[in-house]
């Protein structure tokens, strides 16, 4: 296993801005991270520098406690893996995930006893014989995935390997993935915009916008401790209620201050019920599964809440949200931090 670490790393391309703005990350030997952003975030640039497509105009990159930025992509001991699955078509399944082993001069008997032991990892025994046209798009990719554990590369680099599938092979190719970094313990890097990906697959997260590293932690603390508003609202579906703390009911009086209301931490009521509250209208539902999601107006703005579908009967026009303020994520509304709650919102 081999770990990764990003010391002070900044990319700009002749004329043009800077991409990365000193991202600095250590990536333990055997982890899985996902680096999750918009589009134009730096995530991929920093992929390929990882890698050593691209060059660094300033920082460090060491690959197993090594500097790497000397060393050409073929030996930093890293398999890449593209949203492009780049298969050759003329060549079989067996040819495929050879092919990098065969420039390597790898004997042809050792090769192919390689590509059928990854093929049966990967469930694809059954088309080693066949071409990539013949196969599904997940078992193409399985294919391209298959071409870089051949190698036996203690890094593996994924940039948007599963955009190209439809959402149900997306999901079933989320759970193959995990299994693989389970079964391989290598280190991974993955980076996606798809933030289900980066919350179900993920050790850590590393959250990008706009060339800086937002946070860098576990799902858990990206979700339940986000470093700032735009990490609170990347992440999670349906996405955070953002309320100033003034124009809620139960916190007037405070200022300068953002509460963050998670949907799942709202609920609807048909008569107000005791506790806090806020009066809204009804604008549309939305079946979600075993959830119903409510897209209100209220008399603090638009709020969407989520609730288990079974306990919601039929919903007056006029109905009631509910909300407890410990459940509140807080920010300085000028900065964007979070912060810690109110004392108002502690004594409720």
């Amino acid at each position: 296993m081999t770990g990764i670490a990003l010391r002070d790393i900044r990319k700009s391309y002749p004329n043009g801005p800077q991409v990365l703005h000193g991202v600095s990350l250590d990536i333990r030997p055997g982890e899985f991270v996902v680096v999750v952003g918009p589009s134009g975030c730096g995530k991929s640039t920093l992929l390929r520098l990882i890698a050593g497509l691209e060059t660094t105009a300033e920082g460090e990159i060491e690959i197993g406690g090594q500097p790497a930025g000397h060393l050409a992509p073929q030996d930093r001991d890293i398999a890449m893996i593209f949203q492009n699955y780049a298969l050759y078509p003329h060549m079989s399944v067996r040819e495929n995930i050879a092919f990098g082993l065969e420039l390597r001069g790898m004997p042809r008997a050792e090769r192919r006893a390689r590509a059928e032991e990854v093929a049966a990892i990967l469930q694809l025994s059954p088309y080693l014989d066949r071409k990539p046209k013949a196969l599904s798009g997940g078992q193409r990719q399985r294919v391209a995935m298959g071409r870089a554990m051949a190698r036996k590369a203690g890094v593996f680099l994924m940039d948007e390997p599963l955009s190209n599938l439809d959402n149900a092979l997306r999901v079933a190719m989320r759970t193959e993935i995990k299994e693989l970094h389970r079964r391989l313990g290598a280190t991974i890097i993955y980076v996606t915009h798809d933030q289900t990906e980066a919350l179900s697959l993920a050790d850590r997260i590393a959250v990008m916008k706009g060339g800086h590293l937002q946070q860098f932690a576990t799902p858990d603390e990206i979700y339940d401790r986000p470093a700032n508003m735009f990490v609170a609202s990347f992440l999670g579906q349906p996405g955070i209620n953002f309320v100033k703390a003034e124009q809620l009911p139960d916190t007037r009086g405070v200022v300068g201050l953002t509460a963050g209301l998670r949907p799942e931490a709202l609920m609807v009521h048909a008569d107000r019920p005791e506790g806090a509250s806020i009066e809204g209208k009804v604008i549309l539902t939305e079946m979600s599964g075993a959830e119903l999601i409510v897209h209100c107006e209220t008399t603090v703005g638009r709020l969407v809440v989520a609730s288990q579908r079974r306990t919601l009967t039929a919903l007056p026009e006029r109905i009631w949200i509910g909300y407890d303020l410990d459940e509140a994520l807080w920010f300085d509304t000028t900065s964007g931090h979070r912060v810690q709650p109110p004392a108002e919102s502690r004594s409720m």
